[in-house]
C-alpha cells in the first residue's frame, strides 16, 4: 500500500509541475499572439472596408486593377517572393515545421490591399490565415521556441486572424487543428488556440469587426426537410470537387500560356475588368459580403454562383493576392439560395445549407463547419447542420483548396491513406 502512495507521489511530483507550466506557458503566449494577431486584424480589415467603400463610391477604380497588379507582383519580388505558396504556406509551417517572417506578414496583407482596391474577386480569411500564421511564427522564432512549439504557435496565429476577421473564434480554432491532416485532429493545440481565438476576437471586436450572423426561417425540422437538405449536401459535396478544380486549373492555364508574372497578372486584371463593365454590375468584384446577405433574403439568380466562380478564378489564377473562404461561402449561398425554393425551402435555408457543406468540402474540415454554423446561424437547427456537413465531407472525395493538406484517414472506410489532397 505503501508503494502506491509512493508511486502515485513521484508521478505527480513529475506530472503536475510539467503540465500546469506548460498550461501557463501556453495562455500568455496565445494572449500575446492573440492580442498581436487581434490589432493588426482589424487594421486588415479596416484597409478593406476603405478599399470597398472608395470602389463604390469611385466605381471607375476597377479600370486600376492590372496595375495593383503590377504593382503586387513588385512588391512580392521587392520581399524575395518569387513563387509564394498562399495559404499552403501556413500548413506546410504547421506540418514540417517551416519558418515564416514578417515578410509574409506584409505580403498578404498589401497584396490583399491592392486586390480589392483594384475590385479583384477575392475573400480575407485565406490571409488572415497567412497574416495570423506568419506572426505567430515571427513570434516563436524571436522567443527561439522549439519546432513542436513553434507549430503551435502558428496555429495559435491562424486561430486568431480567423476569428479576429470573421467573428467565429470556436469555428477559427478547431479549423486550425483540422485543416492540418485531415482525419487526425491536433488537440494538443486546443488551449492555446481557443484562447488566442477569443482574444483576436475580442481585440477586433473593440475596433468594429463583428460576427457575421445570418437569420435562418424554418418553423420545424421534418423528416421531408432533411430529405431535402440531403440532396442539398450531396449537391455541394460536388460542386466543391468544380470548385476546386476550376480555381487550380485557371492558375495552370494562365501558367501555361503566360510564363512573365506581370503580363499574366495585367491579363487577368484586364479580364475581370472587362467582364465587370460587359455584365454592368460590381456584385462580383471584392468579397461579396453583401451579395451572400441578400442571398439569406431571397433567391439568388442561377447565374450568380457561376459568375462568382469564374471572377475568383480570374483574379487568383493570374496571380493576384487574397482569400478562397468568403468567395466559398458567397458561391455556396447563392446556389443553396436558388435550389432551396424548388424544393420548398426558405432560401435562407438553401443559403446557410450552401455556404457550411461547400466550406467543408473545400477545405475538408466538417467539425469546423459545424462550430461555423453555430456561430453564424445558431444552434436551433444543429441536427441539420450537422447531417448536411457530413454528407458534403464524405461526398466531395479528396480534393480541397489546399495542395499542402494531407488526407490521414479514408473519408469511406477507417483506413489509413496519408495522401496530399487530388493525389490518387
Amino acid at each position: 500500500m505503501n508503494n502506491t502512495y509512493v508511486k502515485i507521489y513521484k508521478s505527480s511530483k513529475e506530472w503536475i509541475p510539467k503540465t500546469f507550466g506548460s498550461f501557463f506557458k501556453w495562455c500568455i503566449i496565445a494572449l500575446v499572439i492573440g492580442v498581436s494577431v487581434g490589432f493588426i486584424g482589424a487594421c486588415f480589415n479596416f484597409a478593406l472596408k476603405e478599399c470597398a467603400a472608395i470602389r463604390e463610391k469611385y466605381p471607375l477604380v476597377i479600370l486600376s486593377l492590372p496595375l495593383c497588379g503590377i504593382l503586387l507582383v513588385t512588391l512580392y519580388r521587392i520581399l524575395g517572393f518569387k513563387s509564394d505558396k498562399g495559404t499552403n504556406m501556413v500548413l506546410i509551417a504547421v506540418r514540417d515545421g517551416e519558418n515564416m517572417t514578417w515578410r509574409n506578414t506584409l505580403s498578404i496583407f498589401l497584396g490583399s490591399v491592392l486586390t480589392h482596391f483594384g475590385g479583384g474577386s477575392a475573400g480575407r480569411e485565406g490571409a488572415a490565415l497567412q497574416i495570423g500564421g506568419s506572426i505567430g511564427s515571427q513570434v516563436g522564432i524571436w522567443l527561439r521556441l522549439k519546432e513542436q512549439d513553434h507549430r503551435l504557435i502558428t496555429m495559435c496565429g491562424m486561430s486568431a486572424g480567423f476569428s479576429a476577421l470573421f467573428g467565429t473564434p470556436a469555428a477559427a480554432a478547431f479549423f486550425s487543428m483540422e485543416v492540418i491532416s485531415v482525419g487526425i485532429m491536433h488537440y494538443s493545440a486546443i488551449v492555446p488556440c481557443v484562447i488566442s481565438a477569443l482574444t483576436g476576437f475580442g481585440i477586433s471586436s473593440l475596433f468594429g469587426v463583428e460576427t457575421e450572423a445570418m437569420t435562418v426561417v424554418l418553423e420545424n425540422i421534418s423528416i421531408s426537410v432533411y430529405l431535402k437538405t440531403a440532396l442539398i449536401a450531396a449537391l455541394c459535396g460536388i460542386l466543391s470537387i468544380i470548385f476546386c478544380y476550376v480555381l487550380k486549373n485557371s492558375a495552370r492555364i494562365y501558367r501555361y500560356f503566360i510564363r512573365n508574372p506581370y503580363i499574366r497578372i495585367i491579363v487577368g486584371g484586364t479580364l475581370v475588368a472587362s467582364l465587370t463593365f460587359i455584365l454592368g454590375t460590381f456584385d462580383y468584384n471584392g468579397a461579396g459580403s453583401e451579395i451572400i446577405a441578400r442571398s439569406f433574403e431571397k433567391q439568388a439568380g442561377f447565374e450568380e454562383f457561376i459568375l462568382k466562380l469564374i471572377f475568383t478564378a480570374l483574379t487568383l489564377g493570374a496571380g493576384f493576392k487574397g482569400g478562397e473562404i468568403l468567395p466559398v461561402f458567397f458561391v455556396g449561398s447563392a446556389f443553396g439560395s436558388f435550389i432551396a425554393p424548388f424544393l420548398g425551402l426558405d432560401c435562407s435555408v438553401g443559403a446557410a445549407i450552401g455556404l457550411a457543406c461547400l466550406f467543408c468540402g473545400v477545405t475538408n474540415c466538417p467539425v469546423a463547419a459545424v462550430f461555423l454554423c453555430m456561430e453564424m446561424f445558431g444552434v436551433k437547427n444543429l441536427p441539420l447542420y450537422i447531417l448536411a456537413c457530413g454528407i458534403s465531407y464524405m461526398l466531395s472525395g479528396y480534393q480541397g483548396l489546399y495542395s499542402e493538406q494531407k488526407i490521414v484517414y479514408s473519408k469511406t472506410e477507417p483506413k489509413f491513406i496519408d495522401k496530399k489532397v487530388g493525389k490518387k
